[in-house]
């Protein structure tokens, strides 16, 4: 399955509009006005299905994630020198990717492949594509990528 995540022009907090290779929408993120990044994830319909919570006054970046109002992982910016990493406490996943953090992939812990991320260069906004590999984990995957592209916001 493959989703087009793209960012919206002109919003005042972080939104973003996530499409199917036929153009549908599938999700919608807003931000929130909140101290550190807060990202509520909808469905299409406008339903609310989980957010993305920058936890604040933390020494390295941090992220929880949410389905609905239940805690299901974190996602946290590792020290590194030359290549950007992060650990996922989320479903035994981990991410394997370049130095640019535009393209990268998340594994599971049976070194399976669950999703490609890759940024498309020539945007007016942040846009990437994620092909995840299995239609069941398009959510989980989306709050990653949203947890990374909160976190180089924040940094740049």
């Amino acid at each position: 399955m493959k989703l087009l995540f793209k960012q919206r022009l002109f919003s005042w907090f972080d939104s973003y509009d996530i499409y199917n290779e036929d153009w549908e929408t599938v999700y919608t993120v807003r931000g929130q006005l909140s101290w550190g990044h807060c990202l509520k994830i909808y469905d299409a319909y406008g339903n609310e299905l989980g957010t993305v919570k920058e936890r604040v006054l933390t020494w390295l970046p941090k992220f929880e994630i949410y389905i609905g109002e239940r805690y299901v992982g974190c996602i946290s910016k590792e020290i590194s020198f030359f290549k950007p990493k992060f650990n996922i406490d989320c479903n035994g996943w981990y991410i394997d990717g370049d130095w640019f953090e535009w393209d990268y992939r998340i594994i599971n812990a049976l070194c399976q492949r669950v999703a490609t991320v890759s940024k498309e260069l020539w945007n007016w906004t942040d846009t990437y594509v994620l092909d995840v590999r299995d239609p069941a984990d398009s959510l989980y995957v989306l709050m990653v990528v949203l947890a990374i592209d909160a976190e180089k916001c924040s940094r740049n």
